[in-house]
């Protein structure tokens, strides 16, 4: 995975036609990016579970999916905690080779669906531009949303992975306001950045049941037993 070369910061607001993906004209990959403040605990965790649960469902099948992650105020070049790579060991997941990422336009302008940890890193991503409203939810509200979808109504998997993908996308998108969250803190991912390894493995269960079902929706595979 390699950083973009495009500048930080807040964007113009503008996302050119020959960039976009889930509202735009079809590409043959959907990239989802995962947010968190560091990107050394909470994305890559997500990043890489997402990862492994496509795998393990679809296996080279969940090629046309890119996965990847950037903080906000992102740790650039800096590995994973070491706690964090032990949730993934955990799991399963492979936790070699992560480098840290700051957010930067480029991502977000590429990003079919971007998963935020918490409602203020959903706002920060919101506000660079890049139409990036309609496509940016955090994990948890996102998990609400798509529990909402009926799967009939997705295109089935023989007819891609990445029309599918975009299409719960769009589905997720129109429920928005709709399906409100019991309390504000039932849509965050608290940070466990210098937290215990109990604290960090408590976030990796909840990022894990956040993500079985979005995974499900995506590949219409469920989870093995």
């Amino acid at each position: 995975m390699t950083a973009p070369e495009s500048g930080r910061g807040i964007g113009d607001g503008e996302r050119g036609a020959e960039e976009t993906t889930t509202f735009g004209f079809p590409r043959d990959t959907f990239r989802i990016l995962h947010v968190s403040t560091g990107n050394v605990c909470r994305s890559p965790i997500t990043e890489r579970l997402t990862r492994h649960f496509v795998s393990q469902r679809l296996g080279i099948l969940g090629g046309g999916l890119i996965v990847e992650s950037a903080g906000t105020w992102g740790h650039e070049g800096a590995p994973m905690e070491s706690h964090a790579e032990t949730v993934l060991a955990d799991f399963g997941a492979d936790p070699s080779g992560f480098t840290g990422r700051e957010l930067l336009d480029d991502h977000v302008i590429r990003a079919d669906l971007v998963l935020t940890a918490t409602r203020d890193h959903r706002a920060q991503v919101i506000s660079m531009g890049h139409s990036a409203g309609l496509r940016t939810f955090t994990l948890k509200e996102f998990t609400r949303l798509v529990n909402a979808i009926d799967p009939a109504t997705l295109p089935p998997l023989d007819e891609g992975l990445v029309m599918r993908a975009r299409a719960l996308v769009r589905a997720a998108a129109a429920l928005r306001g709709w399906l409100l969250a019991p309390t504000a803190e039932a849509d965050e991912v608290y940070d466990p950045y210098g937290a215990p390894l109990p604290f960090f493995r408590s976030i990796g269960d909840e990022i894990h049941q956040a993500l079985d079902p979005v995974v499900t929706a995506l590949t219409g595979v469920p989870t093995r037993a």
